[in-house]
This record gives C-alpha cells, structure tokens and sequence, in this order.
C-alpha cells in the first residue's frame, strides 16, 4: 500500500511538470504615436542604412569610424557582455539536463589481522537530474536567452554610438577648418585695411582715430583666426583620441580629402517601423521579456522540487595472490523536497521579481518615448536647416556685394572706415552663420542616422555579432 501511494504521488508530481508557473506577459505595450508629426526627407534614390557611411563617399570618415570602432572600449565592454550572457544561457540550459560525472580511486591497505593487504581500485558514473516539475529551470534558461539577445542588440547600439560620435566630430571639424579660413581671409582683409590707413594717415589724409581703429580691426581679425585655429586643432586631439590615428597622418588625409555632405537617411513612414530597428529598444523589450521569466522563476521556486540521482561502476580488490572483481548500480533516491517555512525568503524574492518587472516595462516604455523624440528632433533640426539655408546664402551674397562697394567707396573717399568695418562685420556673421548652418544639417542628418538605429534590425543580432 505504502508503495502504491508512493507511485502515485510521484506520478502526480510528474504530471504537473506540464503546467509550468507563468510569469506576468513578457511583452509590454509601447504606446507608440501613429505618425510622425515632422514632415520626413525626401530626397530621391536613398541607400541602406546599414551602409550608409560606406555611401558617403568620404574615404577618411569611413576610415576613422572603423578604427574608432576598433579601439572603443565601450564596443569591447559590449563584447564581454555578450561572453558573459552567453555563459549564462549556456548554464541555464545545462541545469534542464541530468548532468553525469566520473570518478576513480586506489587505495593500497595493510591491516593486522588475518585480512591480507591489498589494492582496491573503484570506477562509477554518477548521474543526478533535478526534474523541473514546476518550470524554473525553463524560466531561468527562457530569462538567460532573452538577456543573451539584448547583450547582442548592445552591442550593435555601441557601434552605432561610436559611429555616429565619430561622424559628428569629422562634421565638426570640418565646419571649423571652413570657419577658421573665413576667419584668415577676414584676418588678412582687416591688415591690408590698416596698412593702408596708416599710411594715409601720415599722409595727412586720415585722421589718427582712423589708423587706430584699423589697427584695433587688424588685431581683432588677427586674434579671431588664432581662436579658430586653436578650436581646430582641439577637434583634432578629439578625433585621434576616438580614432586612435596618429595625429600627423590624420592632418595628412584631412588635407588630401575633400569635404562631402551627408546623404540622407531613409526613415520609415510609421514611428513603429522605425524604432524596430533600434538595437536600444530592442533590448529593452528583452529586458522585459527576462523579466517575467524571472517573475515565473521566483514563484516556481516555492513549489516542491523533484530529483533523481543513480549510479553505476565497477571495483577491484587485488590482495594475498587473489582478485575479485565486483560491479555495482543503483537508481534513486527519487527525492522530494517541499518548501514548509522559510521566514518569507521566496515570496520576498517574487516581490522583488516583480517589482523588477514593473521597473522593465517603464523604463522600456520611456526609452520608446525617448527615441521618438530623438527622431522627431532630429527631423525638426533638419527641416529648420534646410528652410534657413536658402536664406542664409542670399543674405550672404548680399552682404558680400555690400561690403566689396563699401571698400571702394572707403578707397575713394566716400565712406568712412567705420561703414567699411560694419560692412565687414556684417559679411563675416553672414559667411559663419552659413558654415554653421551646414554644420548643423550634417550633425542633423547624424543624429537621425542615430536615432533610427544605424541600420540595425534584429536578424543581425545573430548574424554578424562577435
């Protein structure tokens, strides 16, 4: 009878291993807008994002982002990640299967009694399987799994970072090279003025107030182009620290490679097609997912747990001229344990499962708020340049036609230095504000090749990571 109901209970156990303990749902809703209140770019023929930089057309700016992406160590803390969680799915799905281990022994023995000395030589497998009646051995390895492809998902978001990064630096870099020879031209404009004051000034055809300014003009356009250069040659240090180019032959190939504007980013009709291609999202939506697995995990530990071990092997005692060999197996115990009083330790852990869970969903829900405002920024910043560039250059040959009649007249006679510098000053905001806004539209453009994901989608999770 005892051995009837023994069956039976264990049977019962089995049949629950079925009915594993759900977690809460592993996907939460995202609230995503319809559509994008920003008109998007439309500019014919676009190319692949993922292939975008390769597109420009700018060798160096390819050049860079590939060794920057080489010697970020954000990439490599990405990589080491994905090792990390790769063991840790590798563990967790391990702990599903029985495991099996070896052993062996030799002993050599000398007794003082009528018993011979001898040497007894063992060898056995073991095999134990903890049976996952109630699913947390499925959930840690289902946990595992979806944090093994987020990890993957980062690191793809670090090369898009890294890449983007670099771009914007390149970009701004060559805005200031266009602003610091704006700046030399206005340098030397300004000199050529005040040499030629002066000596009208000891001529006695200008008054010494005149020589003045133009030699407080002069030393302004100097300082002004020695400030620029400065900010040059700061965007440099910065680019050899991402890059890890060696200074001389960075300056070697900026000054061999002509500069190319960037090509426009294809970004999908539907907020939600977008943001599916952020490796950022991504891995939030796997966040989430893990943790609800944790959540089942953390209930399933308090219900009983059921395990099986066995062995088998095989020994030998060699004594007094003899030797017997003698084999030996074994299966069980089937062993059970259930949990009775354990001060709340398990449901404090499900309280803190769950609360995790909780904190998943809303950060997911806030990084897919926070990427539509990338998008939406980025759009608006390209669409305010692109408005304001047509204007920007019109008011720019304008002021340049100004200040060339200005600096005859003031030649002549007809106008006096202080309209010819208002005539300069003017002409010179007029020439920077058209460098920035070029500047501007590039980094626009970077930064919507950034928040649209880099080209990244979730079949390259497995396909080209590390």
């Amino acid at each position: 009878m005892n051995r009837i109901k023994g069956a039976l209970a264990t049977g019962m156990l089995l049949a629950l291993g079925g009915c594993a303990v759900q977690g809460p749902p592993a996907a939460a809703s995202s609230n995503t807008p319809p559509q994008w209140h920003t008109p998007l770019p439309h500019h014919g023929n676009l190319a692949d994002l993922a292939n975008w930089w390769q597109r420009q057309g700018d060798s160096l700016l390819v050049e860079l982002i590939s060794d920057a992406q080489q010697a970020s160590p954000d990439i490599a803390t990405a990589h080491t990640r994905i090792v990390q969680s790769r063991a840790d799915r590798i563990a967790s799905g391990a702990a599903l299967a029985p495991t099996l281990d070896a052993s062996g022994s030799v002993v050599r023995t000398s007794q003082q009694s009528l018993q011979p000395s001898g040497t007894t030589s063992q060898l056995a497998l073991q095999a134990s399987w903890e049976i996952d009646v109630f699913g947390a051995n499925r959930a840690a390895r289902d946990a595992a799994q979806a944090r093994y492809e987020g990890a993957q998902a980062l690191w793809h978001d670090a090369r898009v970072s890294v890449a983007a990064e670099v771009a914007k630096q390149y970009y701004a870099l060559r805005a200031c090279q266009q602003l610091q020879a704006v700046a030399e031209q206005d340098a030397s404009s300004r000199a050529d003025s005040a040499r030629l004051t002066e000596l009208s000034a000891r001529a006695g055809f200008e008054a010494p107030a005149n020589a003045a300014l133009a030699r407080a003009s002069a030393a302004e356009g100097a300082s002004r182009a020695i400030d620029q250069r400065t900010s040059c040659d700061i965007a440099i240090q910065a680019l050899v620290a991402l890059s890890a180019m060696p200074e001389d032959t960075l300056r070697q190939k900026l000054a061999a490679t002509p500069l190319v504007a960037p090509a426009p980013v294809p970004i999908a009709a539907l907020p939600a097609q977008t943001l599916r291609q952020r490796p950022d999202i991504f891995n939030a939506e796997r966040s989430v997912a893990a943790a609800s697995f944790e959540v089942a995990g953390a209930r399933a530990q308090r219900y009983p747990q059921l395990s099986l071990t066995g062995s088998i092997g095989t020994g030998n005692f060699r004594g007094g001229g003899s030797s017997i060999t003698a084999s030996t197996w074994s299966v069980g115990p089937l062993a059970v344990s259930l949990p009775i009083f354990d001060g709340g330790r398990r449901r404090a852990q499900v309280d803190a499962a769950a609360a995790r869970y909780d904190e998943a969903v809303l950060t997911y829900r806030a990084d897919v708020r926070q990427a539509v405002r990338e998008v939406e920024e980025a759009l608006l910043n390209l669409r305010s340049t692109e408005e304001r560039s047509s204007h920007a250059q019109t008011a720019l040959e304008g002021y340049r036609l100004s200040f060339v009649a200005t600096e005859d007249r003031y030649k002549n006679g007809l106008a006096s230095l202080i309209e010819l510098e208002d005539a300069r000053r003017t002409r010179l905001a007029a020439e920077n504000t058209v460098v920035t806004l070029e500047r501007d539209r590039s980094t626009a453009w970077v930064a919507l090749y950034r928040a649209a994901g880099g080209g990244w989608n979730s079949n390259l999770a497995t396909t080209t990571t590390p």
